[in-house]
């Protein structure tokens, strides 16, 4: 699994699988968010499947989806960093490339 380290506490990758999440857990993240909304591409997991194997990992779970045209950016940054604040670090955030992420992580920063 690729990942890119945004700062000391989050990272962001493209799609997760459930068999990533032992490996994220091994890399030593302790939650993951995602920024992928359900059903958005053919053959990806849903949510409720990452979050079972992430509680089985051991990580934490946040869904914050975000359909680009439709979501608020404003308000789904202001829950990113609420979720940033909340949860264990470090975090890994995915959605579809991890442009998503990466743009609610800097917006969230402002």
């Amino acid at each position: 699994m690729q990942y890119k380290q945004l700062d000391p506490s989050l990272a962001i990758s493209g799609q997760v699988n459930p068999s990533d999440l032992s490996q994220i857990a091994a890399a030593g993240f302790k939650s993951i968010i995602c920024n992928r909304p359900d059903n958005e591409g053919w053959g990806q997991p849903n949510f409720a499947e990452i979050e079972a194997e992430a509680k089985k990992a051991g990580l934490s779970a946040r869904y914050i989806p975000v359909t680009p045209g439709k979501t608020d950016p404003v308000k789904a940054a202001q829950e990113f960093g609420k979720a940033m604040a909340e949860l264990p670090k470090p975090v890994l955030a995915y959605c579809r490339s991890g442009a998503r992420s990466t743009m609610l992580w800097q917006t969230s920063r402002s």
